[in-house]
């Protein structure tokens, strides 16, 4: 015991209180004994309380006498220091203040248990005592029940009962009262919102692991690999506070059994999921062959090779892979097709626009590594021209910039051509891909005027030519370049101009 029972003594009609705590493991059962005998609890003036309250309210002569709390568990049964009740005479007829003897103490406890916060007074005429929320949010009435005199019992917790509780003992029929405070916290276990699934993964591929647990306070994500704390490093890596476990490279060391433990004070939970790792041999092979060719302005029809039989009967089905040209991986939409196909028609698509798309097929054990990637155009024209700029670099090299489009899709790419003036054959053309918008121009030669042409192109065809005249000094010129870019007309572009970027202007080709 580290609280035993203190001897008091109260007048007639009073009310008297002892109380014993002790710790043991397991919880002790505390009951309490009068003169050696238990106490009978039936009585409805006698109330007993978690945490070892025994309450007395309306007492009598016949109360008096020596009180002793006995704990027990499977371990042991031990006793409390004795305590002796002394009943005085009757309560004296004048006034007194309404005092709270006990109140409210903080307390936490998890949802579905009992809450009960003991608020006990006296005073002459005896005190009404009453509780409310310092919110000022209703206590409600469902589950809720008054032991004794005044301990509120709140039965089956939830969050919303979280608060500040309010005990107020009032003198009757006057304003006159005194109140005291206590905090119920209501904590809730983890509980998962999205728990790890089992998935069959490739050698040399990755894998990835979602977990997302809900609770008060706020739950503490672990994970564990067949039972052992798993760590960042190598190839593990965890992120979103823990609720993500990727594995990349992952081979057959990695295959086991993945654990996600969401802990916080109220509880513990676990949600676990299995890693298979096939080896390569298992998978299918890379689907062959795949074509792609516009059927109209929003449809592509697509086709690929069958598979050879020995391997057609693994396969469960296939994965379409598709973007515009220009936009970021995470923007790849994915289409699901029957094992029994070998062709496919991508509808909803922009017109005049270039795909990038490639295909996958799956067998129960994963994967198969992905087709060659084709690019494919819509019907619907050609790309706009583009908006390109010269800078001279020097006397042998020129630098040419342009604008991409806002818009993904538009250009598989563009060609690059050049010729010096008053030479009518171009050099080239540089075919550069959708994403490069800059291109140098190197042993061109010194104090020569050259023309410049750049298209974008489709699968329809190309743009109308953007061209640019640019003018080469020599190794002295040059020696004077600023390198800030300007817009110039046709007749500065005649003249020697280092270190100046010009924008081109469309011609037809």
């Amino acid at each position: 015991f580290h609280t035993h029972p203190v001897s008091m003594s109260v007048n007639e009609g009073g009310v008297a209180r002892f109380q014993c705590q002790i710790d043991g493991i397991p919880e002790a059962s505390i009951s309490w004994e009068r003169n050696r005998a238990s106490l009978n609890t039936t009585d409805s003036r006698y109330t007993l309380l978690p945490k070892g309250v025994l309450q007395v309210t309306g007492v009598r002569k016949v109360d008096a006498g020596i009180f002793r709390c006995v704990a027990s568990n499977i371990a042991n049964t031990r006793y409390s220091h004795e305590a002796v009740l002394n009943v005085t005479g009757a309560s004296p007829r004048t006034y007194k203040e309404p005092v709270i003897l006990s109140g409210p103490q903080n307390l936490t406890i998890n949802v579905h248990q009992t809450a009960i916060l003991e608020c006990i007074a006296t005073g002459n005429p005896k005190p009404i005592v009453s509780w409310s929320r310092l919110d000022g949010r209703s206590i409600g009435v469902e589950g809720i029940q008054v032991l004794g005199t005044g301990n509120l019992m709140i039965s089956d917790v939830s969050l919303q009962h979280s608060g500040v509780y309010v005990c107020a003992a009032n003198r009757p029929g006057t304003r006159m009262r005194r109140t005291a405070l206590g905090r119920l916290v209501v904590q809730a276990p983890p509980e998962f919102a999205q728990w790890p699934q089992s998935v069959s993964k490739p050698a040399g591929g990755s894998a990835v692991f979602t977990c997302v647990a809900h609770g008060v306070p706020e739950p503490h994500l672990v994970w564990l690999k067949n039972g052992k704390v798993l760590m960042p490093g190598h190839n593990v890596r965890l992120t979103n506070n823990n609720s993500t476990l990727v594995l990349t490279r992952i081979s057959s060391e990695d295959e086991a059994i993945y654990q996600c433990i969401a802990e916080n004070s109220a509880g513990t939970n676990q949600a676990s999921a299995r890693l298979a790792v096939a080896e390569v041999q298992d998978l299918p092979a890379a689907p062959e062959g795949l074509r792609a060719t516009p059927l109209s302005t929003s449809t592509l029809h697509l086709s690929w090779r069958e598979p050879p039989p020995n391997a057609t009967h693994s396969i469960i089905g296939y994965v379409l892979h598709i973007r515009r040209t220009g936009e970021a991986d995470s923007l790849e939409l994915q289409e699901a097709i029957s094992k029994g196909s070998y062709e496919h028609d991508v509808t909803n698509l922009d017109a005049g626009t270039s795909y990038l798309l490639y295909l996958k097929a799956y067998s129960p054990l994963g994967a198969s590594q992905q087709s060659h990637t084709l690019v494919a155009t819509t019907l619907g024209g050609v790309p706009a021209s583009p908006i390109f700029f010269t800078k001279v670099l020097n006397s042998t090299s020129v630098q040419v910039a342009w604008e991409l489009s806002s818009k993904a899709g538009k250009a598989e790419g563009f060609r690059l051509s050049y010729r010096r003036v008053p030479h009518a054959i171009f050099q080239g053309p540089i075919q550069l891909p959708f994403h490069v918008n800059t291109y140098t121009i190197t042993d061109l030669e010194p104090a020569t005027v050259y023309e410049m042409k750049l298209v974008a192109f489709n699968g329809n065809g190309e743009s109308q030519g953007s061209r640019r005249l640019v003018s080469l000094g020599d190794e002295a010129t040059n020696s004077r370049s600023d390198g800030h870019p300007h817009r110039h007309s046709l007749h500065h572009l005649l003249h020697p101009l280092p270190g100046v970027w010009v924008p081109s202007q469309v011609s037809p080709t």
